[in-house]
């Protein structure tokens, strides 16, 4: 559930949920170890592959564990997304929900359309990351149409109540 900051009721932020990363990275991390292990022991090189694989696939998803911190949220100056930037209200041009079916498994990302190209979009641009956070799983991914997508499964709270908070915020401060 978004919290609210304290001090500010126009305001919300959501970090990661404690229980959507800890299957991902820890056990990729124990079954990497395992195949590292099964390298050292027969000298197996299917194992260091597996290891490296299993190891890389934990490192992605670490993010998912550090809930501590914001990943999106919202203020009198607008949209801030983890290792996108902050997105002022007045170059937004729409925030919908959207929902697509992947096979049996129903997906849900608000997507944010940008009002200007990227480069006049962004007040602060966060997307020069240091090298090894580039290799991690980052909330959006972007379209060439100006289209921000952000996945909401992972984030502690429902997508229609991250959706509710950002639309109400984006008709309070759009005019400004």
């Amino acid at each position: 559930m978004p919290t609210q900051l304290p001090g500010a009721a126009s305001s919300f932020a959501v970090g990661y949920a404690p229980e959507k990363g800890q299957f991902r990275v820890y056990v990729m991390a124990l079954a990497a170890l395992a195949a590292l292990a099964g390298f050292i022991w027969w000298g197996n090189p299917i194992a260091l592959v597996l290891a490296v694989f299993f190891g890389c696939a934990s490192f992605y998803f670490f993010p998912l564990i550090e809930t501590e911190r914001a990943r999106i949220g919202a203020g009198e100056l607008g949209i801030f997304i983890e290792g996108f930037g902050v997105i002022p209200w007045r170059a937004v041009g729409d925030i919908a929900l959207r929902s697509y079916a992947v096979r049996t498994i129903i997906n849900e990302e608000i997507q944010i359309t940008l009002s200007r190209p990227l480069a006049q979009s962004l007040v602060s641009d966060w997307r020069s990351l240091p090298y090894h956070r580039l290799l991690m799983r980052l909330p959006w991914s972007m379209t060439p149409d100006n289209v921000v997508h952000i996945r909401t499964e992972p984030f502690a709270g429902t997508a229609e109540g991250i959706h509710a908070h950002l639309q109400a915020l984006w008709r309070r401060y759009r005019g400004y």
